[in-house]
């Protein structure tokens, strides 16, 4: 243990993102916050921009701030994600709604164009959200799901594509990093042969954007939705994002037309006609409050740089695997051993993690437990140090041992 304690401040001591640490807001009585990947913490300069935003751009310009730049926001901030994380040239991607209307939105189209094929194929270890939507798509399609078995730790890869994509595969719906075990997938590999197979490919960049690379345009990606409270530090309930390749935009139909998606949206004309580009994927207002907390991470993320961040996200993630090895050697490990195939979590499964977690959540230690028996590690490499990480794992130890 002392090692162990060692190793991790050395590791604070040499990281060279460790001046970042400090620039998120304090969390009185917390000592470990190990659930970043499920809700980002605030950064400090978030306080001021929202105060500033409330006494300036709401309190005195009012609504006047719809024409001074309210209205592009969704586009503008849709960019800066896309340029920063997303690996995608500008006018592609929007930010608006929730990531589950977004990925109705955008499924719902995408069989649409592909109402010739009969089949939607998505795994069947997918986030609850994803595979309820597909099944729903699927009903008002009149299509079937198909259901991709993989390994739940190594995830889908190609070989399950080959064996379930085909000639009547409208759209595939893939995570890139998945929630439980946070294995990678394969995106360049997968995209190629779902697109080879004349299918449109939707991933959910839920757990990925913001810690690893996407590169959505350098692998010919269709289709992309993904949350901005994880990685993005958005805040609870901040706007997800959807990402359509400039060569589906106006031939895509979403199905919920609303007056902000139309082509002239203040003609207030009797019928729909739907905008060209990005515009048409909108339907209501948009949350503008909601957009202001990501912009000062988004700040953070342009000054670290994408590469940095997930260098260290590797380095956390395999500190603490090394850590789990030596402190806990009755928990099984459920993400990837290697590395370059997991995201920015961890997650250790034992019996006992159940019933585990409010004693932990009191003692200041916050990680999440996802059934049956796992307990996930959220690593969010900007606001998390090695000795928080070591914290996290020791408490799960002391837990488990009584």
């Amino acid at each position: 243990m002392t090692d162990l304690r060692a190793r991790a401040a050395q590791l604070d001591a040499a990281d060279p993102l460790r001046g970042f640490i400090d620039r998120f807001v304090p969390a009185p009585g917390v000592r470990a916050y190990l659930d970043g990947n499920s809700l980002g913490r605030p950064v400090r300069t978030t306080v001021g921009r929202l105060g500033d935003f409330v006494r300036d751009d709401w309190g005195t310009r009012l609504i006047r701030s719809w024409d001074e730049g309210w209205m592009d926001r969704p586009f503008e901030l849709g960019d800066r994600i896309a340029a920063l994380t997303l690996g995608a040239a500008p006018g592609q991607t929007v930010v608006a709604d929730s990531t589950t209307v977004l990925l109705y939105k955008l499924l719902h189209a995408a069989a649409g164009a592909r109402a010739d094929r009969s089949e939607i194929a998505i795994d069947v270890t997918n986030f609850p959200t994803d595979r309820f939507i597909a099944q729903a798509v699927a009903e008002r399609h009149g299509m079937t799901v198909r259901w991709l078995e993989a390994d739940p730790i190594a995830g889908v890869g190609v070989n399950e594509i080959e064996e379930k994509v085909g000639a009547q595969t409208a759209v595939v719906v893939l995570s890139q990093v998945d929630y439980r075990s946070g294995a990678v997938a394969e995106v360049g590999a997968i995209t190629a042969r779902v697109k080879a197979a004349g299918a449109l490919m939707l991933w959910d960049l839920c757990h990925s954007a913001g810690v690893l690379p996407v590169d959505l345009d350098r692998h010919g990606v269709d289709l992309a939705v993904g949350c901005t409270y994880k990685y993005l530090n958005g805040g609870p309930g901040s706007p997800a994002f959807a990402y359509v390749a400039t060569r589906h935009q106006d031939a895509l139909r979403q199905p919920i037309e609303g007056w902000m998606g139309a082509g002239d949206v203040f003609a207030m004309a009797r019928d729909y006609t739907p905008a060209t580009g990005m515009r048409r994927f909108l339907s209501g207002t948009p949350p503008v409050l909601g957009m202001l907390a990501m912009e000062d991470m988004l700040d953070l993320i342009e000054e670290a740089g994408l590469e940095a961040i997930r260098t260290k996200s590797v380095a956390l993630t395999s500190f603490v695997v090394a850590a789990a090895d030596e402190l806990l050697p009755e928990a099984r490990l459920l993400s990837p051993r290697d590395a370059a195939h997991r995201g920015g979590h961890v997650t250790l499964g034992h019996p006992a993690f159940e019933g585990m977690l409010p004693a932990l959540w009191g003692d200041g230690v916050i990680p999440d437990f996802r059934y049956p028996d796992g307990i996930r590690l959220g690593l969010s490499p900007l606001s998390t140090t090695y000795a928080e990480a070591l914290e996290g794992v020791l408490a799960i130890r002391a837990a488990l041992v009584g």
